[in-house]
């Protein structure tokens, strides 16, 4: 598994605007995000588990007014920050894919699985 930095640790406030990183899921161009929930770093796919749709309002809004929940711009579905459980709307039980981040020396990293991967330029 490969480790690619995302951003600076500073760049994701707890309950604010995400940041978006390009990704290959499962060979397709796709995005990945970042989201700082309980003072913890987050990332997914950036896919509704509804349909496969971008989640966020515009680029790097994926938090609901209360800054509780991602949430989708498409369908309304919820989804608990820290597991990526849909917890309310058209996909109530599933999951959003969680992307492995961790953050180290101020920065926050992701990494590769069998199915996202870097986008090879």
């Amino acid at each position: 598994m490969s480790e690619i930095f995302i951003c600076a640790s500073s760049e994701v406030l707890e309950g604010g605007k995400g940041v978006r990183f390009p990704v290959t899921a499962g060979g397709d161009e796709a995005t990945g995000f970042v989201v700082r929930y309980e003072n913890v770093a987050h990332a997914y796919l950036n896919r509704c588990a509804h349909v496969p749709v971008e989640l966020d309002w515009a680029p790097g809004e994926f938090f609901e007014s209360s800054g509780l929940y991602i949430m989708c711009a498409t369908h309304g579905a919820i989804y608990t920050p820290d597991t990526g459980y849909c917890s309310g709307g058209p996909c109530r039980g599933s999951n959003l894919r969680k992307i492995a981040a961790f953050e180290r020396d101020g920065s926050i990293y992701w990494q590769t699985d069998e199915f996202v991967k870097p986008v090879i330029a």
